[in-house]
């Protein structure tokens, strides 16, 4: 018995003598394990490529899906890229606008002075030109042709005058200029405020409707691709109805069913945005020199200008959203009315 104790003793090693290097693998596998992606970006990857092949596999349908979606955003794009060149063409206009304020007539040299001078004292001003009676008589003789009736006058009806313009940083719209002409008015030996920008704020209340028709025509457009990427997406649904089916029945989530199709919503959005960007590009090209040579001709520098960065960056933002929101609609709406059996 003593003989077969040491026997089994020594075929039972001693836990505390065990080697060392056996954990080696373990933590070898352990880091290959921490090394690879989850299975959740698998499942996400393996998603996104089998949409982006399925849509490979029928290319000329998929591709005229696009291409729809790419002119829906090229039109309120385009038409924001010619408000904004309209607005930085015309940005300049209104840096020349004068306001005359005429003074009472009758007055004398030193009344026309003391209001000369309250006027010039205003910060939200720049006194541009004085103009005496005199002065102004003999301006009208000159254009007007009319030097025998001029002379028949027994006095000068004609003011003395104050050509101003709004200083730097006085805002350019209807309402501070209505404000500085009555702080104007309001000055002693005054007569009338006479303001020469009409024309401007009628162009740039155009620009106001402009921009406001291309926002309203945007969202329409935008409606319009939400149906394009859920009417796609639906025929994909009914099209693929028995895999669906087949799928819940061996106990498939509906998130891991819903993966692809809202994967395909991402791909027309984005590929639409892709062909809308490159449509706005070869349009600016096009249009390029023709702008020029009409700018030279008014002898102005001014050279048409396409998308910036953050624009760029914010068409193909919209056409990932808005190609995602179709896709979840749909998929929300018809993947429930499916159900094995």
């Amino acid at each position: 018995m003593a003989r077969n104790a040491r026997r089994s003793a020594r075929r039972v090693p001693d836990r505390k003598q065990a080697p060392k290097g056996n954990k080696a693998p373990r933590q070898r596998a352990r880091g290959r394990q921490l090394g690879r992606p989850s299975a959740w970006v698998q499942e996400h990857a393996r998603a996104a490529l089998g949409s982006l092949g399925r849509m490979w596999r029928n290319p000329v349908a998929n591709g005229m899906t696009a291409a729809v979606i790419a002119i829906a955003l090229a039109l309120p794009a385009s038409l924001w890229m010619l408000l904004q060149n309209v607005e930085r063409a015309t940005a300049g206009w209104d840096a020349g606008a004068r306001i005359s304020v005429y003074l009472e007539p009758g007055l004398d040299s030193s009344a026309v002075e003391r209001a000369s001078n309250e006027i010039a004292a205003r910060e939200s001003v720049r006194v541009l030109e004085r103009i005496s009676p005199d002065e102004a008589l003999e301006e009208f003789r000159s254009l007007a042709g009319f030097e025998d009736a001029l002379s028949a006058l027994d006095g000068n009806p004609l003011p003395a005058v104050v050509v101003i313009e709004p200083a730097a940083d006085t805002p350019r719209s209807a309402s501070a200029l209505e404000s500085l002409a009555k702080t104007l008015d309001d000055i002693a030996g005054v007569d009338r405020v006479q303001v020469d920008l009409e024309w401007v704020e009628r162009l740039y209340a155009l620009l106001d409707l402009i921009e406001r028709g291309v926002g309203l025509f945007a969202v329409l457009l935008a409606a319009g691709v939400l149906l394009i990427v859920g009417n796609t997406i639906r025929l994909d649904i009914l099209n693929r109805r028995q895999e669906i089916e087949v799928t819940k029945l061996i106990g498939a989530s509906d998130a891991f069913i819903r993966r692809p199709f809202l994967y395909g919503g991402l791909w027309f959005g984005l590929f639409g945005a892709l062909a809308a960007w490159l449509l706005l590009a070869v349009t600016g090209m096009l249009l390029a020199g023709p702008t020029a040579r009409l700018a030279s001709a008014y002898g102005s520098g001014f050279r048409l200008s396409g998308l910036d960065g953050a624009e760029s960056l914010g068409l193909l933002g919209a056409g990932l959203a808005l190609g995602l929101l179709g896709s979840w609609l749909a998929v929300g709406r018809h993947l429930r009315a499916i159900e094995p059996g």
